[in-house]
Formats: structure tokens, C-alpha cells, sequence
């Protein structure tokens, strides 16, 4: 399987700084000048197929991408953003940003998806579509910026 990863396009909240999560933000002017940019140079690249996750964000990226072409896009909440709860809407500095990186998440925040919860669910995704799409060039249209940087 070749595996392309792509993540959605700016939003305003990128802008603005604050955590998104499950947050259903849109695309902002930027975003989907972004996601046409990523359509542009993957034009003649081989895709059988794109996975996005069920956000807006992500679906219309996908969309722009698969724009013109025959490529099935599949939505996956397996592959949606981390559930940041009541930090979704803040910015990193109202809130100890770090502490919620902590693979042992303390139980104060109980409203939010532990990192380890976040890797067990991309580890699966992954085991899943490795068998699914061995043979296929696929793109993984995500949110995931937090699991990326981190």
C-alpha cells in the first residue's frame, strides 16, 4: 500500500489559535486555496481512494482533492481529531496544553480523549486499512495535526 497523508486546509480557529477537536469548523478562503494546492500536485499522481475523517474540515479537502476524478472518498470517524472537550475553543495559553499531552492523562479531565485512546484508535485504523488496501494508493484525508506533531 502506498499511503499518502494530507491534512485539511486552514480554518479560522487555526488562525485564531484555538484547539479545534471535534470541533465542526469550515474552511476558511485559505483553507480551500490549500486543499486545491494539494488537488494540483497530486493531479497525476495514481489515488484509488481517499479516507477522510467525518469533519467538515476534512471532507471538503478531501472533496477538493478528488475534484475532476474518479476517486471514491470514504468517511472514517476512526480518523477524526482527538476530543479535546472543554479545551475545544481555547487557545494553548488558556489552558496547560502539555498536561493534556500526558499518555497518562490525569483523570481531572475526564471529558477529553486520552492521548493513549488516540493512538489505540489511529493503530487500528491503520491495521485496518493495511489489509483492506494493501494493493491501492490511498489518502488519508485527517485531522490529525495533533497526532502528527506530537
Amino acid at each position: 500500500m502506498k499511503l499518502l497523508l494530507t491534512r485539511h486546509g486552514q480554518t479560522d480557529w487555526n488562525v485564531e489559535g484555538k484547539i479545534q477537536g471535534e470541533t465542526d469548523t469550515e474552511l476558511n478562503e485559505t483553507g480551500i486555496k490549500q486543499a486545491e494546492d494539494i488537488r494540483e500536485k497530486l493531479f497525476n499522481q495514481k489515488i484509488d481512494i481517499i479516507i477522510s475523517s467525518p469533519l467538515k474540515r476534512a471532507k471538503k479537502t478531501a472533496e477538493i482533492v478528488a475534484r475532476g476524478r474518479d476517486i471514491p472518498i470514504i468517511i472514517d470517524e476512526s480518523i477524526s481529531e482527538r476530543y479535546f472537550g472543554e479545551f475545544e475553543g481555547k487557545t494553548r495559553e488558556e489552558f496547560d496544553f502539555n498536561e493534556i499531552w500526558n499518555y497518562k492523562l490525569n483523570k481531572q479531565y475526564e471529558d477529553v480523549e486520552s492521548t493513549g485512546e488516540l493512538f489505540a484508535r489511529v493503530q487500528g485504523f491503520l491495521e485496518k486499512i493495511k489489509q483492506q488496501y494493501k494493493d491501492k494508493t490511498v489518502i488519508i484525508g485527517n485531522t490529525w495535526r495533533s497526532v502528527c506533531s506530537h
